[in-house]
């Protein structure tokens, strides 16, 4: 925990500059994939958020310049193929389920600094923020489809949303990575801005909302959401019970054996 931690989180760095709180996701050596331990820092995170008095406006960015997070640390994937997961699997169907609502909550506005490459649950970190400026260098993408799994944690909700549903389906159907110019001319994205100046960029949108009507804004924020919590209500636990039905099939099974064995998976469909 660094000195003059906000909150004293291990893995989720955080800084009062004012009234704007830097989030910065904190695992640079494994290029911030979400460890188990990280993941359930997030919930908490939201939610002392929405309560501090003392926050007007977050930005969210990740440590180091390789990545803003890659999502989920594949780290213990080949014991979890022995052990399986605890019955119901309730860490995915209710602490997945409590973040999304959690960040989706917050009645601050929360920028993104997407400062390196975004995938998997770290791409909808990024995209449930409410304003996200990407580095030009970066990528996004969700991959879950890649692993065998459906993207339950909000990417089924996101891309369709944010790109239509057909190019939404596209991306969630192949994993492909999107480039940063790429996302910025399919609405992905705000803002595409040289890698150096993503935190600046940010920073300076932060401290103008900082500095506006905080009321009138949270209430923009909370009716232009509207629609987006309707979708998360409508959408999230089904998502995230199909990504659980996924997890035991033979596919995942593969792409979990193909990763560790440095290999291309054989999927089903392909053998």
């Amino acid at each position: 925990m660094a000195d003059g931690d906000h909150y004293g989180f291990t893995y989720l760095r955080t800084e009062l500059r004012g009234r704007i709180l830097w989030v910065t996701l904190d695992r640079p050596e494994r290029r911030n994939a979400i460890s188990p331990e990280m993941h359930a820092e997030f919930t908490p995170l939201f939610r002392r958020v929405a309560a501090d008095e003392q926050v007007d406006v977050v930005v969210v960015t990740g440590a180091g310049d390789k990545a803003f997070c890659v999502g989920a640390d594949f780290a213990g994937m080949d014991a979890k193929l022995t052990e399986g997961y605890p019955d119901g699997n309730p860490e995915l169907l209710e602490g997945s389920a409590a973040l999304v609502r959690a960040q989706l909550a917050v009645p601050q506005p929360v920028i993104a600094a997407v400062n390196g490459d975004a995938l998997g649950l770290g791409a909808t970190l990024a995209l449930f923020c409410d304003v996200t400026f990407l580095a030009d260098t970066a990528r996004i993408g969700d991959p879950h489809v890649n692993a065998g799994l459906v993207a339950g944690d909000g990417g089924a909700i996101l891309w369709p949303l944010l790109l239509g549903v057909n190019r939404g389906k596209e991306y969630l159907m192949t994993g492909d990575m999107m480039t940063a110019d790429e996302a910025l001319r399919y609405g992905l994205v705000n803002h595409v801005c040289p890698a150096a100046e993503v935190r600046t960029r940010a920073a300076a949108l932060a401290e103008r909302l900082a500095a506006g009507p905080q009321i009138a804004i949270r209430f923009n924020k909370r009716l232009a959401n509207t629609e987006l919590a309707d979708r998360v209500n409508r959408l999230l636990d089904t998502s995230l019970a199909l990504e659980a039905v996924t997890f035991e099939t033979a596919d995942h099974r593969e792409a979990v054996t193909a990763f560790l064995e440095r290999r291309h998976p054989h999927f089903g469909g392909n053998a």
